[in-house]
């Protein structure tokens, strides 16, 4: 006997999440960690957009890596986007878990679309000469995605929103930080070249031979230093969430804004060591997230990035507009709680399996 086609899409819908869990679980350790936190309701969006946008990173690097064509690749990412768009989604359980999102939420496309473009830089293997041209790659590879975070956790407004951008920014400058060797080893510098020259080192010769020196050092500290600066004013930002997505969000910032911590504590040396904090200091982190922490209003208050301008005034210009009937009609609806316990669900199932074997 055949199920109706709502359950039918039901245990799809189980089916996708369960294998976007998966993803989360190997992909991003820091990032599956600070998602625990989250309220069952938000769980699920947050993974499959999330797991969407790891899947299409892989795929372009994938493709520079294996030497083919990173633009075809984007080519279909934006097919993929289209159809996800028209509710149409191709046969990729990411695919099909971020329409439920996005249909669910009505979430800006300009945000992905702000995404893709920053891959595209990376295709294009564009050079970046000051922190204005970094801050402008990471608010397209990172600041979208704080904005898509913030935007279905409920934070509509133009303060949250550019907190919420500036923390990717400051998560992706702490990653730049981090990686200088590893990128280096590809071919990709995001060091601003101005500082490196600034510092007495050619870029290019640099990036011919990378190796580590006081000069280096110096540079990836001023580049922490900045990302420090973007992680105190991002915070006051929290307060504008949901008070049950707040812990959450501050344990990714302090994870995060720990990498750069021991980055210091080993020498700053990103050529020959990539920093990694360990299981026992994210635990602590992930506790001391929960405390109760004091936004300063002079960052609440205080201009955005202008590299992460453009995003907000996306987000504000999309918030203004009538809501269709079918989002009203999803928005009533208590999907983010079924959505929820069926992650719930499946975190047991694997436990149930994994013992089982």
């Amino acid at each position: 006997m055949l199920m109706p086609t709502a359950q039918t899409q039901a245990l799809r819908r189980q089916q996708d999440l369960l294998a976007c869990v998966e993803m989360m679980r190997g992909g991003s350790k820091s990032f599956f960690a600070a998602s625990r936190l989250l309220p069952a309701r938000m769980r699920a969006a947050s993974i499959a957009l999330y797991a969407f946008c790891r899947v299409a990173d892989d795929l372009v690097d994938q493709a520079q890596a294996a030497g083919g064509d990173m633009h075809a690749s984007l080519q279909q990412l934006h097919r993929r986007l289209d159809q996800i768009y028209d509710d149409r989604p191709e046969a990729f359980v990411e695919d099909r878990a971020l329409a439920v999102v996005v249909h669910e939420y009505s979430l800006p496309r300009a945000l992905l679309d702000a995404l893709l473009e920053g891959f595209a830089w990376d295709a294009q293997a564009r050079q970046y000469q000051s922190i204005e041209d970094v801050h402008a790659y990471g608010a397209r590879v990172a600041g979208s995605v704080g904005a898509m975070m913030c935007w279905i956790m409920g934070g509509r407004n133009a303060a949250t929103l550019a907190r919420a951008c500036e923390l990717g920014v400051a998560m992706q400058l702490t990653n730049i930080a981090r990686d200088v060797g590893e990128d280096a080893r590809n071919g990709r510098l995001y060091l601003p070249r101005q500082w490196l020259t600034d510092a007495g080192i050619d870029p290019d010769q640099w990036l011919q031979q990378p190796r580590i020196s006081p000069a280096l050092s110096q540079v990836v500290e001023r580049l922490l230093q900045e990302a420090d600066r973007l992680y105190q004013q991002a915070t006051s930002g929290v307060a504008g969430l949901p008070r049950d997505c707040r812990a959450a969000i501050l344990a990714a910032r302090l994870i995060y804004a720990e990498i750069g911590q021991q980055l210091r504590r080993d020498g700053l040396n990103p050529v020959d060591h990539r920093a990694v904090v360990g299981r026992s200091r994210k635990l602590a982190l992930l506790s001391r997230a929960w405390w109760p922490y004091a936004a300063s209003p002079q960052w609440a208050q205080c201009a955005p990035l202008p590299a992460i301008a453009y995003l907000v005034d996306v987000c504000v210009r999309a918030g203004a507009q009538p809501l269709s009937m079918r989002t009203v009609h999803m928005l009533r609806r208590p999907l983010g709680q079924r959505v929820g316990w069926m992650i719930e669900l499946f975190e047991r199932q694997q436990v149930l399996r994994r013992t089982a074997r």
